[in-house]
C-alpha cells in the first residue's frame, strides 16, 4: 500500500485533507496514531510567512511523531511565494503544497484559493517558480471548476506537471459549490488519464467502501479525507483494515469515543492553554457526539463549556 510523492515514502493511500481551524497539531496527532498515511496541515499564507506574523509560526509547528506531513501555503504572487518557500524549507514538514481550492470569500477576493483556477498561466508560473526555489517536493490542490468561469481543469493539471509539481491532490467540486452536492469522481478520473504524477482523489469520502469505489472509479492513487474526519479519526484505522481484509472493523466505543475527546482536549489545553484551548474544543465535542443519543442538547452545552473539569462532568453524562 505504500507510495511516493517524489522522493517522500507514504506508508499507505490515506490522506488527511488540509483543513482550516480543524487540522491542527492536536488533531493531526489523533490522526497520525489511528494510521493516517499522510497529514497535511491548515493552510498558511506566504504572505503571513513573509511579515512574520507570530501566530502564523504557531501554525507551522510539527511533532517528530507526525512525518510524512505537508506544509499547504495559499497566495497568488510567484515571486513572493518562491521566497517564502526558499526561507521556511528548512522547517521540518516533508512535502509543501499550494492551495488553489480553497472556496472562502476573503481568500477568493484576494485572488487566492479557487480563484487561480480563473487564470491558468498564473498558476503555471506560481507551480515553477516555487518547485524552482525548493528540493523538498511540490504538491498543489485544486477543485475541478470556478462559478460559471469556463475553466479548463484538464488543461490546468497538465500544466501544473509540467510546471514541476510532483503530485495533485483534486476536490471533486466546483468552488460554487463549496460543499455541497456531489462531488464529480468522473472529472478526477479525466484527470488521473491526462497526468503522470500521482493524484489523490478528495470528495464524498466517508467509509472504506466509498474510498473502494473512489479508487475503483477514478483509478486516483490516494484518497484524500476531509469533512468525513471531523470528529472522526477512527476512520483512518477503519479503512487500513477493511484495505488489509476486506472486513469492515466496528465503530469505537462509547468510552473510546469519550476518551479520545478527553485526550484531544489535553493536547489542545497543553499548546494553547485552558481558555483557548477548551473554546477550540467546542466544535470538536459537536462532531464527537454527533448522531449520538441527547447529542442535540449536547451540542448546545458544549458551546457553553470554558474549562477541562466542565468537559468531564459533560461526558459524564452520556
Amino acid at each position: 500500500m505504500s507510495w511516493k510523492i517524489g522522493n517522500v515514502e507514504i506508508p499507505n493511500r490515506f490522506v488527511l485533507a488540509p483543513m482550516a481551524g480543524v487540522t491542527d497539531l492536536a488533531f493531526r496527532r489523533l490522526c497520525k496514531e489511528q494510521g493516517a498515511g499522510l497529514l497535511c496541515m491548515e493552510m498558511i499564507s506566504a504572505k503571513a510567512i513573509s511579515y512574520k506574523n507570530k501566530n502564523t509560526r504557531e501554525l507551522m509547528k510539527i511533532d517528530p511523531v507526525e512525518h510524512p506531513i505537508s506544509l499547504q501555503l495559499f497566495g497568488s504572487e510567484p515571486q513572493l511565494m518562491a521566497e517564502v518557500a526558499k526561507e521556511i524549507e528548512g522547517e521540518p514538514f516533508d512535502i509543501l503544497d499550494i492551495n488553489m481550492g480553497c472556496p472562502v470569500p476573503k481568500v477568493v477576493n484576494n485572488g487566492e484559493g479557487s480563484a487561480l483556477l480563473k487564470n491558468p498561466e498564473l498558476i503555471a508560473d506560481i507551480v515553477k517558480s516555487v518547485s524552482s526555489a525548493i528540493s523538498k517536493p511540490l504538491t498543489v490542490k485544486v477543485r475541478i471548476g470556478f462559478e460559471k468561469e469556463p475553466v479548463d481543469i484538464i488543461d490546468i493539471v497538465k500544466r501544473i506537471e509540467d510546471a514541476g509539481a510532483a503530485a495533485i491532490a483534486v476536490h471533486g467540486r466546483t468552488r460554487q459549490q463549496y460543499y455541497s452536492g456531489t462531488a464529480d469522481w468522473e472529472t478526477i478520473a479525466r484527470i488521473k488519464e491526462a497526468v503522470s504524477i500521482p493524484v489523490i482523489g478528495n470528495g464524498d469520502v466517508d467509509s472504506p467502501k466509498k474510498a473502494e469505489a473512489l479508487f475503483c472509479q477514478t483509478g486516483c492513487d490516494a484518497v484524500m479525507i476531509g469533512r468525513a474526519v471531523e470528529g472522526n479519526p477512527w476512520i483512518f484505522r477503519e479503512m487500513n483494515h477493511y484495505f488489509a481484509t476486506g472486513e469492515e472493523l466496528q465503530r469505537p466505543t462509547l468510552e473510546e469515543i469519550k476518551e479520545t475527546i478527553l485526550k484531544h482536549a489535553r493536547a489542545q489545553i497543553q499548546m494553547k492553554g485552558e481558555f483557548i484551548g477548551i473554546r477550540e474544543m467546542r466544535k470538536h465535542v459537536a462532531w464527537y457526539t454527533a448522531g449520538m443519543p441527547h447529542s442535540a442538547g449536547l451540542r448546545r452545552e458544549s458551546n457553553n463549556i470554558s474549562s477541562y473539569e466542565e468537559l468531564q462532568q459533560l461526558l459524564e453524562r452520556l
